[in-house]
């Protein structure tokens, strides 16, 4: 009985075992024979890798050909994920000798979403860092060391901001672009214009067929695709010019803060091409090195960068200002305009006026007899608030937006702010923020009912009617809320509401310079091929023409004529030995701050070409730290000697 169970058992065995070794024998047969391409091809990419060659991005000239932005050889680490236990004792060590967090690089290993593709740690490796990696090569399997062409600025950090920085191109980035061929590590423009152009200065990335061991490391070349280089720019910037004007900005604010004006470290300066809206130059101060950015930030660096309280990474030639007494030819243009004054009427500057409340003259003793070419001359605020208060907001407020002030120049950059004209509309949109929901709904409700009411008529006395209404009910509500001739008299003379760019100032005065036709300020003249072909021209745009008479224009201009001349035009201490300049100096006073200091101008006067605005935040006296910038970027473009810095007359 014993014997027979024993059989049968051995019988059952005997049957699985065989099962067994039939299933064994089909799955060997299917995987050998059937499946054979497939393993063959997964054995095969397994040992041959196709290793990524970064093409160079497209450099960037000047005008006159000056290359500005370039490129250079740096070595670059990357790791392979082999998805096995060593990994993290690899991104330890790594992240030891880098002397970064190993999180970092976690991180852009979980970024990765395919297996044994090289992630991209770092760029811009230091030689030394190099060294300590290949003398511990066994002991980091899957890194791999690489030379690839990065951002290269034979200027410095010259024009920083305009063509902003390069760097590897973050998961957010790399969503928006995955159609178009990126992938992690790829570089991508962040800023200015490397961002605007990015789908111009790309190139087209070749690759290298490499056989490697089980560890992923290069056992020898198999075949190369070579990169194909991105499209260079060709820019309107006048390396001189921009150079100079960085310079200058530095020295001035330099200059102010020895003069006990602590917070003037920012301030920024444009030229324009007053024939066709060219930007000659754009600078921003303080300015920040693009070659940090591209890299590996040490905290320190990152802290300079990032957290300074002077926010080095802002471009200030499209942020708004108070324009100050730069505004006072717009307002002098309308009085003309409208015949509200003429070149003969004159007022007398006791050094104040006097509406509900002294409104005082920077002047303090006043200037005597005043007309208006005078009046610019000599920077009479007096004279401006009365004819201010004459024109009413609405006509002053209708010449500078033909001017172009109070909206975005569209310039192709990231980032640019749009000024602010004065006036109704204007004041309450700048005070809505401080009001309380329930307010803001109340006031929300006047304007739309008043709006339109205002549409259905044209009878001037009913007109007058609701408006009267209209302030009664916005006092109501809060007295800041409406316009008063307190307003009118401020805004006069680029107080109040006033704000515009140091791009929008230098775009008003060079169409006041060419006589009335507003351009677009742009800055990239060609796309060219590496080859050489034009890939796209960019020609002068015409935004519009004033309505402003020619005469009218004349006038002012001559008022800044006068402003450079002795002997108490508020720079007749400037341009000396130059051809005959037109400019304004300006002081924009800043609630709880010194004031900032405006310096615009053009020249030469009697043939315009080129026109400026510099603004220095908190740094006092326009004339006195705005014009030593404007006066280097003028000589620089005339080809003069670059003056020192200059004691001028007057404290406006």
């Amino acid at each position: 009985m014993e014997r027979k169970l024993m059989e049968r058992k051995m019988q059952v065995f005997l049957v699985v075992v065989c099962a067994i070794f039939a299933l064994l024998t089909s799955r060997l047969f299917y995987m050998q024979l059937i499946q054979n391409d497939k393993f063959s091809t997964l054995a095969r990419e397994n040992r041959m890798r196709l290793t990524n060659i970064t093409a160079p991005r497209g450099e960037v000239f000047d005008r006159y050909g000056v290359k500005l932005v370039g490129n250079e050889p740096v070595y670059t680490v990357s790791l392979v994920n082999l998805a096995g236990e060593s990994t993290g004792d690899v991104v330890s060590r790594l992240a030891s000798i880098m002397g970064i967090n190993p999180t970092e690089i976690e991180e852009k290993i979980a970024d990765q979403k395919q297996l044994y593709e090289p992630v991209k740690i770092a760029t811009r490796v230091s030689p030394e860092i190099v060294t300590r990696i290949e003398e511990q090569r066994l002991e980091l399997p899957g890194v791999v060391i690489d030379i690839e062409p990065q951002r290269q600025y034979p200027s410095g950090s010259i024009l920083a901001h305009v063509m902003g920085y390069v760097r590897q191109i973050n998961p957010e980035q790399l969503a928006a672009h995955q159609s178009e061929g990126y992938k992690m590590g790829d570089p991508f423009g962040q800023s200015g214009l490397e961002y605007t152009y990015e789908k111009y200065l790309r190139g087209q990335d070749g690759g290298r067929q490499v056989e490697v061991d089980s560890k992923a490391r290069p056992v020898r070349d198999l075949g190369v695709k070579e990169p194909v280089p991105g499209n260079n720019l060709v820019l309107t910037i006048d390396q001189r010019v921009q150079k100079a004007a960085e310079e200058a900005l530095d020295r001035s604010s330099k200059l102010a803060v020895s003069q006990g004006y602590g917070e003037a470290r920012a301030g920024a300066a444009v030229a324009l091409d007053v024939n066709s809206g060219a930007v000659l130059a754009m600078a921003s101060y303080p300015s920040y090195d693009p070659v940090k950015l591209s890299g590996v930030l040490t905290q320190k660096e990152s802290d300079e960068i990032f957290n300074s309280p002077w926010k080095p990474m802002l471009n200030r030639a499209l942020l708004a200002y108070a324009p100050g007494s730069t505004f006072k030819m717009v307002v002098a243009m309308a009085g003309l305009d409208t015949g509200k004054t003429t070149l003969e009427s004159t007022i007398s500057d006791p050094g104040y006026f006097f509406w509900g409340r002294a409104f005082n003259d920077w002047k303090l003793d006043g200037h005597g007899t005043v007309n208006l070419v005078k009046a610019i001359k000599v920077s009479c605020d007096t004279y401006f608030y009365q004819l201010g208060l004459r024109l009413g907001i609405d006509d002053i407020a209708r010449v500078a937006r033909e001017f172009g002030l109070g909206e975005k120049t569209g310039i192709e950059l990231p980032g640019e702010e749009s000024g602010v004209v004065p006036g109704p509309v204007a004041k309450i949109e700048q005070r809505i923020p401080y009001l309380s929901a329930e307010d803001t709904k109340k006031v929300r409700e006047i304007q739309q009912r008043y709006d339109d009411l205002l549409g259905k008529t044209t009878d001037e006395a009913q007109r007058k009617e609701l408006m009267s209404k209209r302030s009664a009910e916005l006092q109501a509500v809060w007295w800041e809320l409406d316009w008063h001739d307190y307003d009118t008299i401020i805004s006069s003379i680029g107080q109040g509401d006033n704000r515009y760019t140091p791009l929008e100032l230098a775009n008003y005065i060079a169409t006041l310079a060419n006589g009335g036709t507003r351009y677009k300020p742009y800055l990239v003249q060609r796309v060219v091929s590496p080859d050489g072909r034009l890939i796209q021209e960019n020609n002068p745009v015409e935004l519009g023409r004033v309505s402003v008479s020619p005469e009218a224009m004349a006038a002012v201009k001559q008022g800044m004529l006068e402003v450079t001349l002795p002997p108490d035009g508020t720079a007749y201490g400037f341009f000396n030995g130059f051809p005959p300049v037109a400019a304004k100096t300006g002081t924009a006073e800043v609630l709880n701050h010194d004031s900032h200091a405006l310096f615009v101008a053009f020249a030469p006067y009697d043939k315009p070409e080129i026109a400026v605005a510099v603004v220095i935040e908190y740094a006092g006296h326009g004339g006195t730290i705005g014009g030593p910038v404007a006066e280097a970027m003028l000589a620089a473009y005339l080809g003069l000697p670059i003056p020192g810095q200059k004691t001028i007359n007057s404290p406006e």
